[in-house]
């Protein structure tokens, strides 16, 4: 793979943690552990791979997938999460961009980061504008949405790194203009009311 492969697998893998932590250490774990489609992971980070860790990484997703569809808990999971996903982002960059192409960890972890930490920002910005729009009805509904485009688009980069590339970022675009536009709209609204 060169570098130009690499960064795009890397993207693909880290951008979907943003939406959720642990689903897509969790792929990644298992097609690490059982070397699907010759996917793996550079030490230290081949860890997610092992029986305890997927364990942890399956209870942890247990977790923030109920706590992420209650209106008001699901802003306090972004909140404890904008740290969290990052992190996760960066470990799932730098561990596969080392396994392929020897990228120094730091590097692949930082861009991790800012890929995960970039749509996190997007969902958790987002989110409050869902409940508010909705009555909180909305939440479910877009956080079991979040989570199917985070399982698929992990899938979709270890099987085909740069459509998963292509398909966070145009998720990422479409989710930030109609934020956007939904917030002017109730902008306009308050100004109009008052």
């Amino acid at each position: 793979m060169d570098i130009f492969s690499t960064l795009i697998a890397g993207f693909g893998l880290s951008a979907p943690a943003g939406l959720n932590a642990w689903l897509p250490l969790l792929i990644a774990g298992l097609a690490a552990r059982f070397q699907l489609f010759g996917f793996k992971l550079q030490a230290p980070f081949d860890v997610i791979s092992q029986t305890w860790a997927l364990a942890v990484l399956a209870v942890l997703l247990l977790i923030e997938i109920f706590a992420d569809k209650i209106p008001a808990v699901d802003t306090i999971n972004d909140i404890i999460h904008t740290f969290i996903r990052p992190v996760a982002g960066g470990i799932l960059f730098a561990g596969h961009a080392g396994a392929i192409s020897g990228m120094d960890p730091t590097v692949g972890f930082v861009l991790g980061a800012l890929s995960a930490g970039s749509v996190h920002a997007v969902k958790a910005t987002s989110r409050p504008v869902v409940t508010a729009t909705t009555g909180g009805m909305g939440n479910p509904i877009v956080s079991m949405l979040e989570d199917f485009v985070a399982g698929g688009t992990t899938v979709l980069a270890i099987i085909a790194p740069l459509a998963a590339a292509i398909l966070m970022a145009i998720i990422l675009v479409v989710a930030f203009v109609v934020v956007w536009r939904v917030r002017e709209r109730l902008r306009r609204r308050k100004r109009e009311a008052i």
